[in-house]
């Protein structure tokens, strides 16, 4: 496909017709080349992205792209009249026919993109009234905004209404496409008025390269410039695509590791569908609103993940070697390519599974250790007793996290390896908001890779989380923009992880650009693929490789002290009555215990409230707005201090 073509368009309000040109004068004769007929479209937006839409009708989906959100909010408003007008005038003559699984899906995904669009438009409203200085106008403005915000409740429970009536379908029910049809394009109709009104919409000459329904059909695998690229016309790809199924990645262990079977024993966590819980679902989504935070949202017991939080942070380290290489590296590009190579195998793993499973919010106070060795490492009875992990040798990279803050949620966490004298020093406040049919994760916070041998200091950010399909089989994805910076040597990568757009695109999707400090312009290395499967780089010097393959990558099992020897705020320690219900299945005397932990939580807070005390962290103090180890590394080896780089967080 050849991207975004500049194009004029004339909308007709009273034949339902959206016109468009190649050229102003052709415009003025009336020679367009294609049209959209509004009756029965469907406008769709998406969330990360404040300037596309989509129209799809006639079983073809037309791209459009605004120069920026104000006018995208026009163009959306006049479209949507259209077919307001145009769809009611024929609803009479409409055949009924009986619901299919199949329209509750496409009617499920019609109302969240209006939802999402209310959002949207409530969001720029909430501007207008800060803005405003008239008295009266500024009242207006409220009025409409209570106004939407009502509107926007009743599409939510519209959605949860949907949902339910689904499980009355007798029979499988299946995510499948929004449009089973074959795209079909029109005769070239460049001499038609903008006023005749056509059997169907069409699109263009048959010079232009479109993608075409049937080749998605008969073609798995299609190019990454298909796949990828913008046009003007393409058709929607299924909402509820079918992911390749991932082999359990292979798990590597030290010798003198041990057997948890709480942990170690991989079994099916899956939730199958969420369908079979829709009274406790619907319950839950009656009780929150849109842009809502979650953190106070107490979420049914069913949907957690058997760890907590901090222990899924130990996992950006599943891949140890990765990261303990980036010293060794000889010149600052090759480090931070390294750098980056690590962080693009730290996503993956923290998944154990394709279904979107919550982790536990830590309690305040609850700590994780653990320690990675890889059998090809060194050997060392010399432990590192004044670090992180005092039973781990200086030959093993340890790791803790604590929960720090419990309003907001704030996880600080810390790596090091002793003998290659790297570290890492972060911290991530998690702010969850409800979008209607997904939720969000912003991870706001930082990291600071340290090189101490090499002075140098790597600032890193995250990319956001998001539970999609919250109704029916949760999954994850990634989203934002995500920087690496070094302000030693110059160098800079800018990754962005991308959303799966509302039609078409693929999920999991990430590109990054690596920078020399002298030229912003043309990347030193490109890479692009899924951030869960392999990922291909592309260097300046023209070389091509495969950058990481998750796939292929064996996971370096991370060794934590038995539950018996651990203390009581230890993670596996302070959530083992959970886990272990969890894990025989037993969700009532799960949620029972997972309340007991709430409550005292609780009253703790209260308590020491009410005595004027403050809590007082183990690990890890503040400086400023972040937070760092008590104990760093470079500290302990008299090197000074990290310094902190402020950045703007996602």
């Amino acid at each position: 496909m050849k991207g975004w073509q500049y194009r004029w368009f004339v909308l007709d309000e009273s034949s339902g017709i959206l016109s468009y040109f190649t050229s102003k004068e052709k415009m003025m004769r009336g020679a367009r080349r294609g049209c959209v007929r509004l009756k029965g479209a469907v406008i769709g937006i998406d969330d990360e992205d404040d300037s596309t839409f989509t129209i799809t009708v006639d079983q073809k989906t037309f791209h459009f792209q605004a120069r920026d959100a104000d006018e995208r909010e026009k163009w959306i408003q006049g479209l949507e009249n259209a077919i307001l007008r145009h769809s009611h005038s024929q609803k009479k003559q409409e055949v009924k026919s009986v619901p299919t699984a199949a329209d509750f899906d496409r009617k499920l995904s019609e109302t969240d993109a209006y939802l999402q669009l209310l959002i949207g438009q409530v969001q720029t409203l909430e501007t207008r009234i800060d803005a405003c200085e008239d008295v009266s106008a500024k009242e207006k403005y409220s009025v409409l905004k209570v106004t939407a915000e009502a509107m926007i409740e009743a599409i939510k429970h519209a959605i949860v209404m949907l949902q339910i009536a689904k499980e009355s379908l007798k029979g499988p029910v299946m995510n499948g496409t929004m449009h089973e049809a074959v795209l079909t394009t029109g005769d070239d109709n460049s001499n038609s008025t903008s006023t005749t009104v056509p059997e169907t919409s069409y699109s263009s000459s048959e010079d232009e390269d479109f993608f075409d329904a049937e080749d998605f059909k008969s073609t798995p695998k299609t190019s990454p410039d298909k796949s990828t690229s913008s046009s003007l016309v393409t058709t929607p790809s299924p909402d509820g695509e079918e992911e390749e199924k991932r082999d359990p990645p292979q798990i590597i262990a030290s010798e003198d590791d041990y057997f948890d079977e709480l942990y170690d024993e991989r079994d099916d966590e899956g939730l199958g569908s969420l369908e079979s819980h829709g009274s406790i679902i619907a319950h839950l989504l009656s009780q929150v609103r849109i842009g809502m935070d979650l953190t106070k949202v107490v979420l049914p017991t069913f949907i957690l993940e058997r760890r907590s939080l901090l222990e899924m942070y130990a996992d950006f380290f599943a891949h140890p070697d990765l990261f303990i290489k980036i010293p060794d590296m000889d010149t600052p590009a090759e480090r931070m390519i390294q750098l980056v190579r690590w962080y693009m195998s730290a996503f993956h793993a923290g998944r154990n599974s394709d279904v979107a499973k919550k982790p536990y919010n830590p309690i305040l106070g609850e700590t994780f250790c653990c320690h990675w060795s890889m059998p090809d490492w060194p050997k060392t009875t010399d432990l590192a007793d004044d670090g992180p992990v005092p039973w781990s040798s200086k030959e093993n990279l340890a790791f803790i996290a604590e929960q720090v803050s419990h309003h907001p949620p704030i996880s600080a966490f810390y790596a090091e390896h002793y003998n290659k004298r790297i570290s890492l020093d972060g911290y991530i406040w998690t702010k969850s908001k409800f979008l209607g049919l997904s939720i969000g994760v912003h991870m706001i916070g930082q990291a600071v890779v340290s090189l101490i041998d090499h002075d140098e200091e790597y600032v890193i950010t995250f990319p956001n989380g998001y539970g999609r399909s919250i109704l029916t089989v949760p999954w994850v994805e990634l989203g934002g923009k995500v920087t690496i910076t070094c302000a030693k040597t110059g160098f800079s990568a800018n990754i962005d992880f991308h959303t799966k757009p509302f039609y078409g695109g693929k999920k999991h999707q990430v590109t990054g650009n690596v920078y020399s400090p002298t030229d912003k312009k043309n990347a030193i290395l490109t890479f692009t693929g899924e951030w869960n499967g392999v990922m291909y780089a592309k260097h300046s010097s023209g070389r091509n490789e495969a950058f990481v393959d998750t796939k292929k990558m064996a996971i370096v099992k991370k060794r934590v002290k038995p539950l018996d020897t651990q203390a009581e705020f230890e993670s596996r320690k302070l959530w083992e009555q959970v886990t272990r219900n969890l894990k025989q299945k037993n969700v009532e005397v799960a949620t029972e215990f997972k309340h007991k932990l709430e409550h005292r939580q609780r009253t703790e807070a209260k308590e020491r409230k009410e005595k004027g005390l403050k809590w007082e962290t183990k690990q890890f103090h503040e400086v400023g707005e972040h937070w760092v180890y008590d104990r760093p590394l470079l500290k302990r080896l008299g090197k000074g201090t990290p310094t902190r780089t402020p950045t703007d967080t996602l």
